[in-house]
């Protein structure tokens, strides 16, 4: 559901711009002066930089393996991570479990990745972006095929925790790839384009699960979905080329207070961070409850059927890659409070008891969480100093614990109030999003360093 998701440190787009282009220029310059910092502070002339390989153009033969490769782990992170929402009613009949206690499966595994993206951030920062992400998507698959054969609640618990710590070396550490190696005018493309592979494994993930546990079974389906992470790991690994703007550091652990200190220090980041909490909680919250909506009367539907509401991911394809070019040319802060207004709009029109209506509302609401998704994560790239994979870890630590806090309360909010309670408590969420969107059409633009 990033991303994906796309989902991080680099990945995402952001220094607002009070007039147009004034985002790209400011970016384009603080990304050479950090290169003549970095030169400089290792005994080196400063010109020595002018040495240093350009970052990767659009159309270019990197751009097109980069972006085919982060396509693949966007996909294979978000299938594994989000196969087992359409599920949650069949678990729930298997372990005789309510609604809430069934989401734990999800809720679980996206905590756990909030927290570990932290340390895997650090990791990467010393050995490298590429070797991280690989083993992350590898491990994963591998738990994947362990949660097909999981005998218990608790045990499958457990292997979805471990699930979540691995991932968590794949989102924050992409978008920090990305953020150092390709050209600021093409950034909000290409984190587009990593959010669309989110969106696009988010979506198979939870039909093939869907269509697979209708026919054979839930382990069936989660055995398929391991074997197709090992396929997009190898594939992640083949394509990605080996970073030409990554500079290890030995500092680890010892930079994060400083970093945490400068990045909330920062007067846009904080509430960037905000909104993504608030925005992937909504989003997980209604594809979570919307399965038992629709299995219930007087709709009463089938699994597979159910499952195929995911093909709505096929918009956030579209939207994540729309709204990174839009972003781009306009400037976050004229984007972002409107596919925040969309994504509210669908979520209203769940309320709906007509079925063409929901699917609609689903569709809008799909549309807005992915365009949203790609262009707030972007003006975190755009906007983070170093070290920005940090940044990129932040932004999706608090993604994926309001993924996995909202997710949950708004189970107990199933409970008591069904479905209408479920939109309520959602729309409050998605109001105060729209208030931080608007704060930000105000912020100041980062100074331009001279260069």
């Amino acid at each position: 559901m990033i991303a994906t998701a796309a989902s991080p440190s680099a990945a995402s787009s952001p220094l607002p711009a009070a007039l147009p282009g004034a985002s790209t220029n400011a970016a384009a310059a603080s990304c050479n002066v950090s290169a003549n910092a970095t030169v400089a502070s290792s005994g080196a002339p400063a010109h020595a930089a002018d040495a240093r390989p350009p970052r990767v153009a659009a159309g270019s033969a990197d751009f097109k393996r980069i972006n085919r490769a982060l396509f693949f782990g966007g996909f294979s992170c978000f299938a594994l991570l989000y196969s087992v929402q359409p599920l949650l009613p069949l678990l729930s009949r298997q372990f005789a479990l309510t609604p809430a206690q069934s989401s734990l499966t999800l809720s679980v595994s996206t905590g756990a990745l909030a927290l570990s993206m932290l340390v895997a951030s650090a990791l990467s920062d010393r050995i490298g972006r590429k070797p991280v992400m690989a083993a992350a998507l590898m491990l994963a698959a591998v738990l994947t095929l362990l949660c097909a054969v999981a005998q218990s609640y608790p045990q499958l618990l457990a292997l979805r925790v471990a699930l979540g710590v691995a991932l968590g070396g794949m989102p924050a550490i992409a978008m920090a790839y990305l953020g150092e190696e390709m050209e600021p005018a093409t950034l909000g493309l290409s984190m587009g384009l990593y959010v669309s592979g989110s969106a696009f494994g988010g979506m198979v993930g939870r039909v093939l699960t869907s269509v697979l546990s209708d026919v054979l079974s839930w382990r069936a389906a989660l055995a398929a979905m391991g074997v197709a992470g090992l396929l997009s790991a190898w594939e992640f690994w083949r394509s990605l080329p080996r970073s030409r703007h990554f500079h290890a550091s030995a500092d680890g652990w010892r930079a994060l207070p400083a970093g945490l200190r400068a990045h909330f220090a920062d007067a846009g980041l904080p509430w960037l961070f905000a909104i993504s909490f608030l925005l992937m909680g909504c989003f997980v919250s209604v594809y979570n409850y919307i399965g038992y909506r629709l299995l219930g009367a007087p709709f009463g539907l089938r699994q597979g059927v159910v499952g195929a509401v995911s093909f709505l991911y096929l918009i956030g394809i579209f939207s994540s890659v729309w709204a990174g070019r839009l972003a781009d040319r306009l400037g976050r802060r004229r984007v972002l409070w409107l596919t925040l207004g969309v994504t509210g709009a669908g979520l209203l029109l769940t309320l709906s008891n007509a079925l063409a209506l929901i699917v609609a509302g689903m569709a809008l609401l799909t549309f807005g969480f992915f365009a949203s998704h790609s262009v707030a994560s972007s003006w975190v790239g755009r906007r983070a100093g170093a070290p920005k994979a940090l940044a990129s870890a932040l932004y999706l630590f608090f993604y994926y614990m309001g993924s996995s806090v909202i997710g949950s309360a708004t189970g107990v909010m199933w409970a008591r109030a069904a479905w209408p309670g479920v939109v309520g408590m959602l729309a409050v969420v998605l109001a105060l999003a729209l208030l931080i969107a608007f704060r930000l059409r105000k912020l100041e633009l980062l100074p331009a360093p001279a260069v």
